[in-house]
């Protein structure tokens, strides 16, 4: 499965502007061969979470139309990243997944909002819990950004069998060791992919720390973005590798849950 990865820097409180570049992104990069494209976290509009009531869009806006459009035209799923969504008086950190024919495979709304960003004064924490879903038969996970410091809810989706986790981020600097230790981590404990897609530049005081990574089951690094560029990481995984390893440090077959709490 060959997955792309869009590290980009994202204008902030822009969705037309971002929309425009990512699909000049898609012509430059995106070929016949790519069977997954992924893109960061609040792709359309950043962190500019003042300005969210009048930037949000409604569950079926022109940014997931947009995204329609380029699987159909480029014959790939998307991991859509998140966009700022709103649904009554609630606005959601949503990630968006869509199968190569235009279809919404999976909505996730971020449960974790993030105090240091400010995001719970004008955001609404998800109500539901994590789903895993399919993509060519593969059962994969989604979770975002700050998501990734809760174990519990990857652990959810490995228990339902997924091999890919998604991550898109705008993960800060000032946290960046935090975001390589806690994914490789993640990784490690749930002998599954982790494909990571964080942003970089500055926005607000805060700079994103990059670094978008896909890393193997076993733990190690098959790529890792820089701090500061925007950049392409495309990587092939080879989905065998997750039965290999748990079969070889069968961590699930070990686990004692009736005596954990």
């Amino acid at each position: 499965m060959n997955i792309i990865v869009f590290q980009m820097n994202i204008i902030a409180g822009e969705p037309a502007r971002n929309r425009e570049k990512v699909k000049a992104w898609f012509h430059r990069n995106v070929n016949h061969g790519v069977d997954i494209v992924m893109l960061p976290e609040m792709w359309t509009t950043a962190y500019a979470l003042e300005r969210l009531k009048d930037l949000a869009e409604p569950a079926d806006g022109p940014s997931v139309t947009f995204l329609k459009e380029l699987a159909t035209d480029y014959d790939v799923h998307i991991i859509g990243g998140s966009i700022a969504v709103k649904e009554d008086d609630n606005i959601y950190n949503r990630a968006i997944v869509i199968d190569r024919k235009g279809r919404i495979v999976y909505e996730y709304d971020k449960i974790h909002l993030v105090p240091m960003l400010d995001e719970p004064k004008y955001l609404s924490g998800g109500r539901h819990k994590v789903q895993a879903f399919e993509l060519d038969g593969i059962k994969m996970g989604i979770i975002i950004c700050y998501d990734l410091r809760f174990p519990e809810i990857i652990r959810d989706l490995a228990l339902q069998g997924i091999q890919v986790l998604f991550i898109p981020a705008e993960w800060p600097e000032a946290r960046a060791a935090h975001w390589e230790t806690l994914s490789t981590a993640r990784a490690i404990e749930n002998q599954m992919y982790v494909v990571s897609c964080n942003r970089i530049g500055s926005y607000n005081g805060t700079t994103f720390a990059g670094r978008s990574m896909f890393i193997e089951p076993f733990g190690g690094v098959l790529s890792k973005g820089t701090a500061d560029k925007e950049e392409v990481l495309q990587n092939t995984l080879d989905l065998e590798s997750v039965k290999r390893v748990r079969e070889e440090v069968p961590i699930f077959k070990s686990r004692v849950p009736d005596l954990y709490k």
